[in-house]
């Protein structure tokens, strides 16, 4: 591939993910890290891309909050999962979310439904379900955080572990064959950890690219849920684990 048409890539990358690592870029155009930093000068240089540590912007991304960041990555997959989990979710039912872009996308895709109990540590979800259909919201207590808007720390996990819910929905950072679901933020897996104690059914929503990846905390292993929702099948060794941990995948369409 030659540089030109290398760079029309490296701009439809961005506009797909917002903002992308160095590495990342070089793994996907597979070539090599000097080549994608060769690429990626002269479009820094007229404006198109803006260099960071170790990753590359669009210019109109950077002045985006960190988490309006990660709710434009991969916007389609978590779309179509937040519908079918949402598909999953009945009128007058209630459910805990936790902080993550997928489960605000749940959030979303819930605005259907009617007389809902919602018990959630983000102020994203709880903005978006709240005052509207009949709805019930709890909000975890504290502080928030700067980066999402949510809830952690002792406090909130305290308060959630007062309910007891039909569907415990988290989010998930990475989800490993050995390791199980985990997170790269300790108080957010603490937070994901309580929510699933109070479901009756147990979930995880993410997108295919959490996959083979593993973060830096534990949320949990991979028996303790019931469900993960996705909208790519699992491949090996991941699906072999799920199907050992009798997970059900959910495979859902885009």
């Amino acid at each position: 591939m030659n540089p030109s048409p290398r760079h029309s890539r490296i701009l439809a990358l961005l506009e797909e993910e917002g903002t992308i690592s160095i590495s990342e870029l070089a793994n996907r155009l597979a070539v090599s890290l000097e080549t994608v930093r060769r690429d990626v000068k002269p479009l820094a240089a007229r404006g198109a891309v803006i260099r960071m540590h170790g990753a590359v912007a669009l210019p109109s991304h950077v002045g985006e909050a960190p988490f309006e960041k990660r709710m434009s990555k991969n916007r389609a997959a978590k779309e179509a999962v937040a519908r079918l989990a949402a598909e999953t979710i009945g009128d007058g039912q209630s459910v805990m979310l936790d902080t993550g872009t997928t489960t605000s996308y749940l959030a979303r895709a819930l605005l259907g439904h009617r007389r809902l109990t919602v018990v959630t540590n983000s102020s994203d979800v709880a903005r978006t379900l709240a005052t509207v259909n009949g709805n019930k919201v709890y909000m975890a207590g504290g502080e928030l955080r700067s980066d999402n808007g949510a809830a952690f720390g002792v406090t909130a996990i305290d308060f959630v572990s007062r309910f007891s819910v039909d569907h415990a929905i988290i989010s998930a950072g990475a989800i490993d064959a050995e390791l199980g679901v985990m997170d790269y933020e300790l108080e957010e897996a603490h937070f994901a950890q309580a929510v699933l104690r109070q479901g009756q059914r147990r979930v995880v929503v993410t997108d295919a690219s959490k996959f083979a990846q593993k973060g830096l905390v534990q949320v949990c292993p991979l028996a303790t849920i019931d469900e993960l929702i996705v909208e790519q099948p699992p491949v090996e060794p991941l699906a072999e684990a799920l199907q050992a941990a009798e997970v059900m995948v959910r495979v859902a369409g885009l």
